[in-house]
């Protein structure tokens, strides 16, 4: 932007770097854009989480109906004779990702407590 000396009408200065004006409008700008971009995000992992959990749901019930077959009985409600055999699930019992609770079994080998 070239703007006219006071002393001389003729002469132009011109000016270099921003005014705060510019400078505050593009940090809105860029603020606004990363809290789109962190919203997305957030979005993206809580599906991520629930999808993690719906598939250790089907791990453990096919897990379940394994066990049921080797043993004759479903595994305890809770899990705890099929967790110290590696067979089942060699790095220990998956935890939800989305609450971090332990999974539990009804009588009939479906996990219960988890409708995320």
């Amino acid at each position: 932007m070239k703007t006219r000396s006071a002393e001389s009408p003729c002469v132009a200065i011109t000016r270099t770097g921003l005014s705060l004006i510019e400078v505050t409008a593009a940090i809105l700008v860029l603020g606004i854009a990363a809290a789109l971009i962190l919203s997305t995000a957030r979005r993206c992992v809580s599906t991520a989480d629930t999808a993690a959990c719906h598939s250790n749901i089907g791990d453990i019930e096919l897990q379940a109906e394994l066990w049921l077959q080797h043993t004759g009985s479903w595994p305890a409600n809770d899990l705890s004779d099929i967790d110290g055999d590696l067979d089942y699930f060699p790095s220990g019992l998956p935890v939800c990702p989305v609450d971090g609770t332990s999974y539990q079994l009804d009588g009939a080998g479906s996990v219960v407590g988890h409708t995320h």
